[in-house]
């Protein structure tokens, strides 16, 4: 190759390269500022005020007005049964008599020996009464010869054995009725007092064979369904051991549990409407109820939900659920959870500023629910906040804007 054809070639390279400088200059001129390939893409939200409200989520199952296991309280083997699986039994119904002619037996004993501890108590009653007057009457009598003998003595009509003889006899007297006389305590002489004391004791022992008796017979404790049933006739049923379990679904209520922060604004008496799900309807319904200490095995709190308009296809154990909607504060600025970052114990935010640069802004938090979180400080009205890509901010960056 020759110099001339060298030097025509080095010239149109040459051409070239400054054609492409050109357009690509002019291509970087017409782009926009804020497009630069690396620009961190964000998404915006204005900053306003608004009620805050927390969204509670109420879940459980439904629960009887009362589920009650019957035992019978002695053991003894069945004499009757009166209740079958799924029947309806009003309050003090019959359920099961357990065997009772030994009781019978000993009530009647027992009865026999009361009234007779009774005969001895006025028997008893009788001989000290006759006793006491006889006693009495020897002692007074006594006293009398006693004092008539001192005054024969005083003018020498009787020797002083005769005296200490009339004495003895007059002590005497006077000893044995005060060994009954002393007896009484109350107005009770002691032997009666002690008869009618075995008396009320056979008597007691009645009363506790009678309620012995009354005990093994089961009897409903208030109306509702037979859920269960292990009672057969001559089978022996041992105290403590369920024979029955009696459901009361004439009232329906929902046990569910929450978290501390749910539990500390939800109050008793909030209407709400809880879908029993088995059923998939909708029935009316009222906490009742809030726990007001955390139970220590599942670390939460319960929360009882009474139902109305119920019918008879609800039952108990069905999964049912509901929500509340309950007013946090009033006009007030809150955010997102994912707009508020955290490091070292304290929160921050990004803001964007009018010239599309971001600005890191520490906010002071008040409130929280399950989805945001109150702003107390740090943010005005009117801002734009920063709602994601905040790990690849720094202040003074500029964005881009996807979606606001």
């Amino acid at each position: 190759m020759t110099n001339r054809q060298k030097l025509t070639a080095a010239g149109v390279c040459l051409l070239l390269l400054v054609v492409a400088f050109y357009f690509y200059m002019g291509n970087e001129k017409k782009r926009e500022p804020g497009v630069r390939r690396g620009m961190a893409e964000v998404q915006v939200q204005e900053v306003v005020r608004a009620d805050m409200q927390r969204h509670i989520v109420l879940s459980g199952q439904t629960v009887a007005d009362a589920s009650i296991d019957l035992a019978p309280k002695y053991s003894g083997r069945i004499a009757e049964v009166h209740a079958d699986l799924g029947d309806w039994v009003e309050a003090g119904q019959v359920l099961m008599v357990q065997e009772l002619e030994d009781l019978d037996i000993s009530i009647a004993q027992n009865k026999a020996a009361a009234g007779a501890a009774r005969a001895d108590a006025r028997e008893a009653a009788a001989t000290y009464n006759a006793n006491i007057i006889s006693r009495q009457n020897a002692y007074e009598l006594a006293k009398a010869k006693y004092e008539r003998q001192q005054y024969l003595f005083s003018i020498g009509a009787i020797s002083q054995d005769t005296l200490d003889s009339m004495q003895a006899e007059y002590s005497a007297a006077r000893a044995a009725y005060e060994v009954l006389a002393n007896q009484v305590s109350d107005g009770e002489p002691a032997a009666v007092e002690s008869k009618e004391l075995t008396a009320v004791k056979q008597e007691r022992a009645t009363e506790a064979l009678q309620k012995q008796r009354e005990d093994m017979i089961l009897r409903a404790p208030r109306s509702g369904v037979i859920a269960y049933r292990n009672a057969e006739v001559g089978a022996l049923a041992s105290s403590g051991n369920k024979a029955f379990t009696l459901v009361d679904n004439g009232h329906i209520d929902v046990d569910c549990t929450i978290g501390e922060h749910d539990a500390a604004i939800l109050q008793a008496g909030m209407a709400v409407q809880v879908t029993v799900d088995a059923l998939g309807r909708d029935y009316t319904g009222r906490v009742t109820f809030v726990s007001p200490a955390m139970e220590e095995n599942s670390k939460s709190y319960k929360v009882r939900i009474s139902l109305d308009n119920l019918d008879a296809s609800v039952k108990a154990g069905l999964f049912a659920h509901t929500t509340v909607d309950i007013l946090q504060r009033l006009q007030t600025i809150f955010v997102p959870q994912s707009a508020v970052l955290s490091r070292n114990g304290v929160q921050y935010v990004f803001v964007l500023l009018p010239d599309g640069t971001v600005e890191q802004r520490t906010v002071r938090i008040g409130l929280m629910n399950d989805e945001s979180e109150e702003i107390v400080e740090g943010l005005a009205v009117g801002e734009k906040l920063v709602l994601n890509n905040q790990d690849k901010l720094q202040t003074g960056m500029k964005v881009k804007v996807t979606e606001s």
